[in-house]
């Protein structure tokens, strides 16, 4: 099991950030984990929350794959 303050690193992935007009906001993609995304009004509120996201699914990954 992970350390409660261990977080993922995220800072190695492929992140885009673009404007979706469908949803009027910004979607931020991450190229190694295409089926996430997080939608803001700003870029960078995009980005966190899909950085913030990716650390909660890496820690599940991790998690899952300990015996």
């Amino acid at each position: 099991m992970m350390q409660p303050d261990a977080r993922p690193d995220t800072t190695r992935y492929t992140y885009r950030v673009t404007w979706s007009a469908e949803d009027h906001e910004f979607v931020a993609t991450c190229a190694e984990f295409p089926s996430l995304s997080w939608l803001a009004p700003s870029q960078i509120e995009a980005l966190q929350g899909l950085e913030e996201l990716l650390r909660e699914v890496i820690a599940d990954m991790k998690e899952q794959a300990t015996p």
